[in-house]
């Protein structure tokens, strides 16, 4: 059904604030429609203000309307909102995608065998559900499983479905999912892929319960389409009868959440799967300056799945993004530091102005160690305070009881975590027993009568603290010196000084794979935390004084954590790039920018196009001015290593970017040409690069190891007339060159990581 745009004085007072692209897509109907809205667009304006029109002046029945989304906070603001224009619009359902599934399941449940009080089992309650299946499984093992479940739902994969080895290519993975699946029934409750999966399933088996749905939801709206998963897809494709009037808002640019198992196909797809739809782009920005969305949308557009719009300020111009080369991560945190306090000091700005993101959030340690020190107020957001995360924790106790073996309270955290066998009972006992040795918990321990069991868990403890004692006083080797050919690359890495003892306890100690394996998410950012605490630690000497200024360090740090402001409004906020989403600051510093750190070294194809992505989002959260930031060196892995400037700094527009670069004790404030500074020569020549490359097996950023010369990176890759010359630095400062085709042999690749 065609549509056409009323007068201007046919209007209703609350379509006058939008733009005449925003108006369009309220007065929009017949056809389904994408609603392309670019960040800062005004997106909720327009769904909202569109539920009210239609039942304001098209008469719809607001029941007869469905809105959703992914947050309860967004469908929440979305109701009120509505409500302000027409109070009516209450009556409409508007809900998250899984409210949705849970509300139609209370109601149809009885059709897939549910009782309408079923419970929703969380992650915690799959994996209980799954022990009992997988007997004798390790606990890695279940949760890998567990979650694979749960991904096989989001893409609406059934344990017969061919397409499941894509998700799990074992055998016996199909016959987990197939026997968690009738164990799931025969209990009666659902996990909350079900919440989407069994709606679904209902709507296709059951004609006439979804020909009363289709009857009933005359509009269906899905606000943030860009974050829909594929079973998502197939619910708003069974809901949508031949005469529903179906719109969905969303930004190809900003899907973000693949790990959530989102799929952008589903909304760059939309005109294909909804035959006839119209597109209507919202390309006028009201948060950011012209030079901001530019240096954004130039790296984005080097994306090929992405449908393509042209975002304009309506604020105008503005300063350039200034790009700052740093020497390393602690120049980084005081530059940051600096430029912040230096603006709140003029008064040019208040702290909670700034916005300052990184990758991961292992990447907060050097801000919020400076920060305290300084005085500067700051809040983490998505995540606790470094030294407040549990494994961090963990991690100080052992390593307090490592200098303190009367040291009760951490003994108690520890001995038994991971499981040992050695229960509250004996440790108590261990405890009682420890005054007649001077409070020494480790001598008290092999002098109280036990278990076996106990006996054999309290053993393995000691062991761990005794090792790592004994490498603190020079009488064992680290890891560090193990030879790389029998070490794999994934876990923890030490590297010089104290982070070869840290790396040593955390691991011998069970800690890392205990945190590691909680889900394939979470721990991985677990792991990354007790990393940056490894690398922290080779700034100090491998000995026992080494560790007590370590401890001593940190401990000066919680205290003056304990004593700063608890003014949480007017702070700087700390936070990872996918946590921006929806968030705006008046300034934002984006740290980190380096090949292996942003975009992942890993990242390769639709990857690396969600990596862009995540740079534009962080990079459209600024209002007024956009800073960003790469180090030339970076501790990593407990090592000092040279980085390369990111991929994403080469494709930024030139026009809009001003580039300086900090040497320490120096700073040149002029523009540069574009990367004119740059440690890495890069050549533009990117067709060049790649065939010397390809031809070579080597690529710029790629680690290596050599016998005599240890760990290195190779720096470049040039031509000559006999072949591709690779040149390497190694960490230890010493470079060499040498031609792929003869010497290469002479090197071990560790693989893409730093």
């Amino acid at each position: 059904m065609e549509y056409t745009v009323p007068m201007r004085e046919e209007y209703p007072f609350y379509l006058e604030p939008l733009n005449t692209e925003q108006r369009r897509a309220v007065l929009h109907t017949g056809k389904p429609l994408l609603i392309l809205a670019g960040a800062g667009s005004g997106k909720t304006r327009v769904i909202t203000t569109k539920i009210a029109w239609l039942i304001r002046e098209q008469g719809m029945d607001p029941r007869s309307i469905l809105a959703v989304t992914f947050t309860n906070k967004a469908a929440r603001e979305m109701a009120e909102r509505a409500i302000l224009i027409e109070p009516r619009a209450g009556e409409a359902i508007m809900r998250t995608f899984h409210s949705f599934g849970a509300w139609f399941l209370r109601r149809n449940g009885n059709l897939a065998g549910l009782d309408s009080s079923f419970v929703i089992y969380d992650d915690d309650d799959v994996v209980s559900l799954l022990s009992g299946i997988m007997e004798n499984a390790p606990k890695p093992e279940v949760k890998q499983c567990a979650h694979n479940i749960s991904r096989a739902k989001d893409y609406f994969l059934s344990p017969s479905d061919p397409l499941l080895a894509s998700i799990d290519s074992r055998k016996k993975f199909r016959a987990i999912y197939a026997s968690y699946e009738e164990r799931m029934a025969q209990i009666g409750n659902v996990d909350f892929g079900d919440l989407i999966k069994k709606p679904v399933e209902i709507l296709r088996d059951q004609p006439e319960v979804a020909r009363r749905f289709r009857e009933r939801f005359k509009v269906i709206m899905v606000d943030e389409y860009q974050d829909a998963n594929v079973a998502q897809f197939h619910l708003l494709k069974e809901l949508c009868g031949p005469d529903t009037y179906v719109c969905v808002v969303g930004d190809d640019d900003q899907s973000i959440y693949r790990f959530r198992g989102a799929e952008v196909k589903n909304i760059l797809e939309f005109p294909d799967r909804f035959y006839g739809a119209d597109i209507i782009r919202l390309e006028q920005n009201y948060r950011s300056t012209n030079p901001i969305l530019k240096a954004a949308s130039s790296v984005v557009d080097y994306n090929r799945g992405r449908l393509g719009k042209t975002l304009c300020a309506e604020k105008g111009d503005g300063p350039l993004p200034v790009l700052t080369y740093l020497p390393d991560q602690d120049e980084e945190a005081k530059f940051c530091a600096e430029k912040i306090e230096s603006s709140v000091k003029k008064k040019e700005t208040e702290w909670q102005d700034w916005a300052i993101l990184y990758r991961t959030n292992a990447q907060s340690l050097g801000f919020e160690t400076l920060f305290l020190r300084m005085g500067i107020p700051y809040r983490v957001v998505g995540s606790l305070k470094f030294y407040e995360r549990e494994e961090i924790k963990d991690a100080l106790a052992l390593l307090s009881f490592l200098v303190n073996p009367r040291d009760e309270v951490n003994f108690r955290r520890m001995v038994n975590k991971p499981a040992r066998g050695v229960g509250l009972v004996t440790v108590d006992k261990i405890a009682e027993t420890a005054d007649s040795y001077g409070g020494n918990l480790i001598e008290a321990g092999r002098n109280t009568e036990l278990t076996q069991k106990a006996r054999t868990g309290l053993n393995a403890f000691f062991k761990v603290i005794e090792d790592a004692r004994a490498l603190l006083d020079g009488e064992k080797d680290g890891d560090e010196k193990k030879s790389p050919a029998k070490k794999k690359r994934k876990g923890l890495v030490p590297g010089t000084g104290l982070s070869a003892c840290i790396s040593k306890i955390v691991k011998d100690s069970g800690i890392a794979e205990y945190h590691e394996t909680r889900d394939d998410v979470t721990g991985n950012n677990k792991l990354n935390n007790l990393q940056e605490l490894i690398n922290t630690a080779s700034n100090y000497p491998q000995t026992r004084e080494g560790l007590l200024e370590f401890l001593e360090n940190i401990e000066l740090d919680q205290a003056r954590l304990d004593n700063a402001s608890q003014d949480t409004q007017n702070s700087v906020t700390l936070i990872t790039f996918h946590n921006t989403k929806g968030l705006e600051f008046k300034r934002v510093i984006m740290t980190g920018l380096e090949q292996g750190i942003f975009p992942r070294e890993d990242k390769r194809g639709e990857e690396l196009e969600e990596e862009r992505r995540l740079f534009y989002v962080g990079a459209t959260r600024a209002m007024d001015e956009l800073y960003l930031t790469s180090c030339l060196m970076r501790r990593m892995y407990g090592k000092t290593m040279p980085m390369q400037p990111s991929l994403f700094l080469r494709e930024i527009d030139a026009s809009c970017l001003q580039i300086n670069r900090v040497v320490r004790g120096f700073e040149t404030g002029q523009p540069m040409a574009r990367h004119s500074f740059n440690p890495y020569n890069f050549d533009n020549d990117k067709e060049k690069n790649s065939r010397l490359e390809k031809s070579s097996g080597w690529r710029r950023g790629q680690r290596l190891f050599h016998e005599n010369y240890g760990y290195g990176a190779v720096m470049e890759v040039k031509d000559s007339e006999d072949g591709p010359v690779v040149r390497v630095r190694f960490d230890n400062g010493k470079e060499t060159r040498f031609l792929s085709e003869y010497q290469g042999g002479a090197f071990e690749k560790m693989g893409d990581d730093y």
